[in-house]
Parts: C-alpha cells; structure tokens; sequence
C-alpha cells in the first residue's frame, strides 16, 4: 500500500462510487487520490470537470524508477472531437509541458511557464469557450508564450 511510505500523510479509502460522489460534493477534501489506472483515468476527468473545465487539467504517468518514460499530457488527452477546430483550450497541454520540465529537473523554467499562464488567466487574457471566453486555442497559446 503507498500509504505505507508516507506515515505522516492522513489517508482514507473510498469505494469508487463513493469516492465519485464525493468528488462533486465534497472537492476540498482531497488532495491527492491513488487508485487503479480505470479508475484514476475516471476521476481524472471528473475532477477537473467539477471545477470547471477539464480543458486546464494537466497529468503524468510518472515512472518514479525511471527505467521507462515517463508521459505528460492533458486528462483529456488529445481530445480528436474536437481537433484542428481552434477550440481546445492549450493551458493542459502547456501545464503538463511544465510538470514535464519539473520532472526533468528544471524546476525554474516550470515555475516561469505556470506563472505566465496564470498570469494570463489573473490579468484578464484571452480564454477559450470553456472557461467563458471567445478566443481560440492559437490566442491564449500566443497570450501565454507572450507572458513567459
């Protein structure tokens, strides 16, 4: 059980079906979730979903041992439905560029590029249609790469 390497951390176990519910009804309760790849593909999707948009969450497999690669890439991953249609919203994709670099051991250029898509997002950038804007994939990726 990972909880085992961390006896500091409080920890819980949830049946999904539970665990879903609570994740529309009760988000700040959690902080980190380990589960199955289903059921962690699942909730990954739900989560960002629940707080707005699965447009800006970004993830990793990671491969702590480091004998395989490791991939980064939105939750929602290339998302074909909509692809080549301008749409998409890019901070996913360029957050999970940045916990890439992070996990490459440069945590400074991370740092600089959530900090210019938040800075995007706090100044009051462009933003696509799922977080209530007009502007396409191609502006906030410009607004983004501007701000770094």
């Amino acid at each position: 059980m990972v909880a085992a390497y961390y006896p500091q951390t409080e920890t819980d176990k949830y049946h999904i079906d539970i665990l879903t519910a609570n994740f529309v009804l009760h988000p700040d309760w959690f902080d980190v979730v380990v589960g199955s790849n289903l059921f962690g593909d699942i909730l990954s999707d739900l989560g960002p979903a629940v707080a707005g948009s699965i447009g800006i969450a970004p993830s990793g497999n990671i491969n702590p041992a480091g004998d395989h690669p490791s991939m980064f890439e939105p939750v929602h991953g290339s998302a074909p439905d909509i692809a080549g249609q301008g749409i998409a919203n890019p901070i996913a994709q360029i957050w999970s560029g940045a916990m890439m670099l992070d996990h490459l051991g440069e945590p400074e250029a991370a740092a600089a590029v959530v900090a210019a898509f938040e800075d995007v997002l706090k100044g009051g950038g462009p933003r696509t249609r799922d977080l209530g804007g007009t502007a396409d994939t191609k502006d906030v990726g410009e607004a983004i790469a501007a701000a770094i």
